[in-house]
């Protein structure tokens, strides 16, 4: 008897990796193309000239500067506050309330079922805060934390549930350590990556909400994208090339300085 083939079960075997390799490629197409029909655009100088003259207007732009360093420090402000709002939190849940989880869970996405018009709106009626910070761009703050909670709480959350906290918690309090001690030293290091993705999702939603911005008359990064799209052609596209790619920059920064910080304390 000859032995059977077996070309129909490599055949079979070889048929996901195709699936995986179009699936892929279909979507790097769908993202790439319109980004490289954008860039070829925003070249575009009139008729079938292209050059760098839209680059060189925005980056002239003292406005362009301005909004960015304003959105930076604004993202970065809310990075802070949300960090410490939430890790305590999260950590006092899984630790010692666990049946608050689903309550927390369903607060923390009040804000995808809340439009940033409401939000805004429930901000300059309810709050009367003091005057030097509701007249300055750091009244947004309030505002950035409630709409980055659903992605840092839960980013978090996840990363407190991927610990043993009870063991940790007890092995540093015979210790002598406190519950700042444990936050600080014990808690953070192991949830490092949590941390950094929410550092990263929130650094993305700041420098791209546009709706608490201009309903609050500030002019932020967004603001200040949105009246170039208005306005301009070209120069529109090459602001939009030049905000993603600072986006990514800023977010392998990040990534850079906490792989390194990693590193620093495994030595």
């Amino acid at each position: 008897m000859t032995a059977p083939s077996k070309t129909p079960s490599k055949l079979v075997g070889s048929r996901p990796s195709i699936w995986r390799f179009s699936a892929v490629t279909l979507a790097a197409l769908y993202f790439l193309v319109p980004l490289f029909a954008m860039a070829v655009y925003s070249f575009w100088a009139g008729g079938t000239s292209y050059d760098f003259s839209a680059y060189i207007k925005i980056i002239n732009d003292p406005q362009f500067r301005q909004t960015f360093a304003l959105s930076a420090q604004l993202a970065l402000e809310t990075i802070v506050i949300s960090l410490l709002l939430v890790v305590p939190a999260a950590f006092w849940v899984n630790l010692r309330a666990p049946g608050l989880r689903n309550l927390i869970n369903m607060l923390s996405t009040l804000s995808f079922v809340i439009p940033p018009i409401v939000l805004v709106s429930g901000l300059t009626t309810f709050y009367k805060g003091p005057v030097w910070l509701i007249s300055t761009p750091q009244f947004l703050v309030a505002g950035y934390v409630v709409l980055a909670l659903p992605y840092t709480y839960r980013t978090l959350d996840t990363g407190m549930r991927s610990l043993d906290l009870q063991t940790l918690s007890e092995a540093a309090q015979s210790l002598g350590a406190n519950w700042l001690t444990i936050l600080w030293k014990v808690v953070l290091p192991n949830i490092h990556s949590a941390v950094l993705g929410a550092t990263l999702l929130t650094l993305a939603i700041v420098l791209g909400e546009f709706t608490l911005a201009n309903v609050l008359l500030f002019n932020t990064f967004a603001v200040y994208i949105n009246y170039i799209g208005q306005t301009q052609g070209t120069p529109a596209a090459a602001l939009s090339l030049l905000s993603l790619a600072i986006t990514w920059l800023a977010m392998l920064g990040l990534l850079r300085f906490g792989n390194g910080r990693v590193q620093a304390a495994g030595k």
